[in-house]
């Protein structure tokens, strides 16, 4: 009884910490845009690639790490990504060519897989009861947005202070500085009888046969192609093209008196209030269809995403876009999880979501990749913002398709 009653376990406040770290960590690169440019009189496109490699990598490290952590242990997995992530940060805050920064993004791409959604949720979705299971890991997904919260402004703050290659090895020990925390994360098992008879092999026949995983693999692509594009390109985007903050206004007298502290605010504000996205969204998964929520949030997104572009760029503009995105940034991430873990059980949940999650992943490479590629060809970032309002429509439509019962019983029907 005490297991379904309580929710904070130890295990879901380590997973939060983990997630936390290693996301603030990551959405803090957009910030460093322009300075590793300015420095070495790199085109955007230069470091916007090392940082699309990142999420590739990102994308195909994150089934290789769910299922290693599924072989030998969540916590060993955990600690060779940690561990990965760091070398990856202090090789790069040495690299000083275009391509050492792309070559070293694999590193950091195979670090944040294994610290971050892949390995993590799995881990706290199997340690949480099914009445908790929606709300646990939706408050794991919020402890990503938390890192968002004070990543990019730490990175922007640190920068005022020292060089860029010193933040990079300041954000490696911090990452080292979790494998501290592993002791507390026991797992129970708790995957049923049936699952744990069942190979890996098998379940992934039966998942890539099924079309509702070939419809959530797709689903998935647009919310990386977005997410990765704003974290890596809106800050130099809003510092670059957005109106000026006026001396006398709310933004001046807080001391954000400049477009490139408003882009690296915007991060922050989106990571902030997606905190709260995000949990109403594992609140509704647990009483509402996922796949109707999930199609309703990439139908939110378009419109958001459209209205920003079609009007003029302010700083009252920034804010409200920041708000509104924030809401519905990563909502999306409990729900396509828990929806993986209700079709296809829990026992592979970190391998099946994973192979889910390389989609997303492909999606944030073109996202940013594109992004860095379009500027550098037209000056403007308009290009690629429209493609992404495309890809969230078509999100929204190949969702409503999906079967959401549990595999056995949607091949029964």
């Amino acid at each position: 009884m005490g297991q379904r009653s309580t929710i904070f376990t130890p295990v879901l406040i380590v997973g939060c910490a983990i997630i936390m770290v290693s996301f603030a960590i990551r959405a803090s690169f957009g910030v460093f845009q322009i300075p590793i440019a300015e420095e070495f009189g790199w085109l955007r496109a230069e470091f916007s690639l090392a940082i699309a490699i990142q999420n590739l990598a990102w994308g195909v490290g994150q089934p290789i790490f769910g299922a290693v952590a599924e072989k030998v242990g969540d916590r060993k997995a955990i600690v060779i990504g940690a561990a990965t992530y760091a070398l990856g940060m202090v090789l790069s805050a040495n690299g000083t060519s275009p391509v050492e920064h792309q070559t070293y993004a694999w590193l950091v791409g195979f670090g944040i897989a294994g610290t971050g959604f892949g390995v993590i949720l799995a881990v706290v979705g199997r340690a949480s009861s099914d009445e908790n299971r929606s709300m646990s890991l939706a408050i794991a997904t919020a402890a990503g947005s938390a890192g968002q919260v004070f990543g990019a402004p730490l990175a922007e703050w640190l920068l005022t202070m020292m060089t860029w290659q010193s933040v990079f090895l300041v954000f490696a020990g911090a990452v080292l500085a979790m494998i501290f925390t592993l002791p507390f994360m026991r797992v129970p098992q708790m995957a049923s009888k049936a699952e744990l008879e069942e190979s890996m092999g098998q379940i992934l026949v039966k998942a890539f046969k099924d079309p509702s995983y070939t419809l959530i693999f797709l689903g998935f692509f647009s919310c990386g192609y977005q997410l990765a594009f704003i974290t890596a390109h809106f800050p130099a985007f809003v510092t670059e093209v957005c109106g000026p903050i006026l001396p006398g206004g709310a933004l001046h007298s807080i001391g954000i008196t400049t477009t490139s502290a408003l882009g690296a605010v915007a991060i922050s504000l989106i990571g902030l209030t997606n905190i709260a996205g995000t949990l109403i969204a594992g609140w509704a998964g647990k009483h509402y269809s996922k796949k109707y929520l999930l199609a309703g949030i990439y139908v939110a997104r378009t419109v958001v995403a459209a209205l920003f572009i079609m009007f003029p760029m302010t700083p009252a503009t920034v804010l409200l876009f920041s708000v509104a995105m924030g809401s519905l940034w990563l909502a999306t991430v409990p729900l396509t999880s828990g929806l993986v873990a209700h079709i296809y059980g829990l026992r592979y949940m970190g391998t099946l979501y994973g192979i889910v999650f390389f989609s997303h992943q492909l999606g944030s490479f073109l996202g940013v990749w594109l992004g860095g590629r379009m500027y550098d060809l037209y000056g403007s970032y308009e290009t690629v913002w429209w493609i992404g309002v495309g890809v969230g429509a078509f999100s929204a439509i190949v969702h409503l398709p999906i079967r959401e019962k549990p595999l056995g019983q949607a091949q029964a029907a």
